[in-house]
């Protein structure tokens, strides 16, 4: 069996394909929307990163500020500027890249964004909505795998879900979002024990670990849906997630290709989420 491939291109295309659709009927009634990206130092992924969303901005009409700060920037330096950008009132969404050098304070950072423009959804209050299912925003990756599943019509309501990571980027909201969805949900990590046991039960499988090809074909069971979230770089310079593709596509009746999977979608939901903030804040 060979399985298919759920294409993150194509489904991020029809993502801000639509938000795009909106912006430009805000936009005529004179409501424009804007994304302000800061990015801390000069590491090259956050770097490709930031120029994507930007793209992205482009695609979707959507104004997109940056602001490049020097690795030297301090705390009071980062936190003075998102205080400016809070209090502006034609910035509706606010993304700080991560990750930041380390001698800045990444939680103080993030609980210092207007939860109404915190487009990440990493703020503690956003978190919390996302825990009772009444949320403003989601995480982009785990939005991004639900809006996968929901293009390829994959129901989750009664499957059981295994989610490979715990990460409060990644795994725990995605737990969160499976269980809104009625799946019945298992989160496993680094001290699970019988990690392929549980993973051969699950007809909905993340994988969200950030270890190369961690999951194999023997951890997988037939017919499967297998999620890859994890974007990793081999020693050749290839990336690769943290599923080994090859092999589980045998086994696995859906799965996604890295690149080309979950990766388009997290900047297709950062739109969608900037949108969302930006009618939220103009109560449209």
């Amino acid at each position: 069996m060979s399985a298919l491939v759920l294409d993150g291109k194509t489904v991020s295309s029809a993502v801000k394909e639509e938000v795009a659709k909106e912006v430009k009927a805000l936009s005529d009634k004179g409501t424009n929307s804007c994304l302000a990206v800061v990015i801390v130092g000069d590491d090259p992924a956050s770097r490709v990163y930031v120029n994507n969303k930007k793209k992205a901005c482009e695609v979707c009409g959507i104004k997109s500020l940056e602001y490049a700060l020097s690795s030297s920037t301090t705390n009071e330096e980062l936190l003075s500027l998102v205080k400016e950008l809070n209090e502006n009132p034609e910035v509706n969404g606010i993304l700080v890249q991560l990750p930041l050098p380390k001698h800045l304070d990444e939680k103080l950072v993030i609980e210092s964004i207007d939860p109404k423009k915190d487009v990440d959804a990493f703020h503690a209050s956003n978190v919390g909505k996302i825990m009772i299912g009444e949320y403003d925003f989601l995480p982009c990756t785990p939005a991004g795998v639900m809006e996968i599943m929901k293009y390829y019509n994959i129901e989750t309501e009664g499957k059981d879900c295994v989610v490979i990571g715990r990460s409060n980027i990644v795994g725990k909201p995605m737990a969160m979002l499976l269980l809104h969805a009625n799946g019945t949900v298992t989160v496993t990590h680094s001290k699970t024990k019988n990690l392929k046991e549980i993973c051969r039960k699950a007809d909905i499988l993340v994988a969200a670990i950030g270890k190369a090809n961690f999951v194999t074909a023997d951890m997988v069971k037939e017919g499967a849906v297998v999620l890859d979230v994890g974007i990793n770089r081999l020693d050749n310079g290839k990336l690769c997630g943290d599923v080994d593709y090859i092999n589980v596509s045998e086994v696995a009746s859906a799965i996604t290709p890295v690149p080309g999977g979950v990766g388009p979608m997290t900047i297709a939901m950062l739109m969608k989420n900037t949108l969302k903030a930006t009618k939220l804040q103009n109560n449209c």
